[in-house]
C-alpha cells in the first residue's frame, strides 16, 4: 500500500548546492540551496527567493555553485542558516576561504572540491526559478581518478527534505548506458 504526502519537494537525491557570489563590495558571500538541478547540458536551474546572493546574482550576472561534501557539511548548513544580510562575513565564520573564478566575476570556494561556474541567464519571479549557463566545471585533483571525478573521494551530501538530514551518496550498483543492454 502507498501513502500519499501530497504535494510536497520530495525527490532523491537532492543535491546540496552552495552558491557564491559577490556583493557589491567585493565581499565574498555563499548560501545553501537544495532545489536545483541541471536543466539541459549546459544549464543549470535552482530556486532561489529574495536573498542577499539572489540580488548579488542580478548585479554582479554571476555565480558558482560547489556542491557540498561530508568534510563541509556543518559549514555548508551554517551558510544555509544564516542570512548574509545579518553576518556579512558568514563566509570567514564558517571557515571558508575562496578565490575569485577564472571564468565568471564570482568566488570559488576553497575547501569545496567541485565547482560549476556560471553566467546568470534568467530569473522568474513568479517561481524563484533562477537559470544560469555554466562556462566551466572545476575540480581538485584530490577527488579525482584517472581524470573522471571520483565520487567515492569526493563524497558529495544530498539533503533528505522529508527527515531534514544530510546523507552521502552510496555504493555504485550499475553501470549507465551498459546494464540495460542486457534486456535487449
Amino acid at each position: 500500500m502507498r501513502h500519499n504526502f501530497g504535494p510536497k519537494p520530495l525527490l532523491y537525491p537532492m543535491p546540496v548546492f552552495i552558491i557564491a557570489t559577490y556583493g557589491e563590495d567585493g565581499t565574498p558571500n555563499a548560501m545553501n540551496a537544495a532545489w536545483g538541478g541541471m536543466a539541459d547540458t549546459q544549464i543549470i536551474g535552482i530556486c532561489l527567493g529574495d536573498h542577499k546572493t539572489t540580488r548579488n546574482i542580478f548585479a554582479r550576472k554571476a555565480f558558482t555553485v560547489s556542491m557540498a561534501d561530508a568534510e563541509n557539511v556543518v559549514a555548508a548548513d551554517y551558510v544555509g542558516i544564516v542570512s548574509g544580510d545579518k553576518v556579512p562575513d558568514k563566509l570567514a565564520k564558517a571557515g571558508w576561504h575562496t578565490r575569485k573564478s577564472e571564468f565568471v566575476d564570482a568566488p570559488l570556494i576553497e575547501e569545496l572540491p567541485m565547482a560549476l561556474e556560471c553566467e546568470f541567464l534568467s530569473y522568474d519571479e513568479e517561481t524563484g526559478l533562477l537559470l544560469g549557463k555554466i562556462v566551466n566545471v572545476c575540480a581538485e585533483e584530490r577527488i579525482l581518478t584517472d581524470g573522471v571525478t571520483d565520487l567515492t573521494k569526493f563524497r558529495p551530501i544530498t539533503y533528505d527534505p522529508s527527515g531534514h538530514g544530510y546523507y552521502t551518496l552510496g555504493e555504485k550498483v550499475g553501470n549507465a548506458f551498459s546494464d540495460g543492454k542486457k534486456l535487449k
